[in-house]
């Protein structure tokens, strides 16, 4: 669950650049999900907001039932950043009966979008540019940004304040997720996080050091290439579950590349996508429950 090489996994696989794969991918894997967003635009309705922080406006998009209040979803992206794959993505969850938003992380530096269209990580400038993005972001603004958030879901009509947020983060962003759990503890009931990376480290601050500090329930969803680069690390996020007796379902998706959820990912695993996105469902029905 490394966050750097795995990267190249993501950017890069049988030889197609991201530009080559997301000519492919409208043909094929995202043409499939056309449907049900059509269905998700009769029954949801999505804006672009800015939502204010104590470091400035942070751009964002909010979708929600079009009826109703829901429990609130905080959705973090990738080092690729707010694009229309996480709007569709939010958008088919809202779909599911939640008001989710999905937020542009590196606001500080620059609006989204943040990285090229279907960009390519191994070309050395763009690779250059989203690292220098990422390194922007420290556990700090990972606190100050889930408050912000978390109190713009609130304030909102569509959000029943009564229910537990989910959260839910994606390679570069696993972290926040958990971190936002720690920082925002009486709100959050339910992480998932998906081909997560850094989520074990010998840092002091190490996310799975967090968990003892949240209330809320996991599902850990991992790479099968990140877990045979660290093989130890879904060992000791379980031991640490368990030790905080944090309900948690910690597994290796068999067959997949670092960066197989996103619709938009040239390594994009569909069945193995959709089994963890039921798993989400799954997750957020449960652990989004007032407590």
């Amino acid at each position: 669950m490394c966050e750097h090489d795995d990267l190249d996994g993501f950017a890069k696989h049988g030889g197609l650049s991201r530009r080559q794969f997301g000519a492919m991918a409208l043909g094929t894997g995202l043409a499939a999900l056309l449907p049900q967003f059509a269905r998700a635009a009769e029954t949801t309705v999505g804006a672009d907001v800015i939502v204010k922080t104590p470091d400035g406006n942070a751009d964002a998009y909010f979708v929600h039932p079009t009826t109703g209040a829901h429990a609130a979803v905080l959705m973090w992206p990738d080092i690729f950043g707010l694009r229309p794959a996480f709007k569709g993505m939010a958008t088919r969850l809202a779909d599911a009966g939640y008001s989710v938003l999905v937020v542009n992380p590196f606001y500080r530096t620059q609006k989204a979008p943040t990285a090229p269209e279907h960009a390519d990580f191994n070309d050395p400038k763009t690779r250059d540019a989203l690292m220098a993005l990422r390194n922007t972001l420290t556990p700090a603004t990972a606190a100050t940004d889930a408050n912000a958030f978390i109190q713009f879901l609130d304030a909102q009509s569509s959000v029943d304040t009564k229910r537990k947020v989910g959260t839910m983060g994606y390679c570069m962003s696993g972290p926040i997720a958990i971190r936002t759990a720690a920082a925002r503890a009486d709100r959050v009931g339910a992480v998932a996080t998906f081909h997560g990376g850094g989520l074990v480290t010998p840092d002091a601050d190490s996310p799975h050091r967090l968990i003892p500090k949240t209330q809320a329930n996991y599902l850990i969803a991992i790479a099968a290439n990140d877990d045979e680069r660290e093989p130890d690390s879904k060992t000791v996020l379980r031991e640490s579950f368990d030790r905080a007796h944090r309900d948690a379902e910690v597994e290796v998706y068999s067959g997949t590349q670092h960066g197989w959820c996103p619709t938009d990912s040239p390594v994009y695993n569909h069945d193995q996508a959709e089994k963890a996105w039921a798993r989400l469902l799954v997750l957020f029905s449960k652990a989004t429950m007032p407590s």
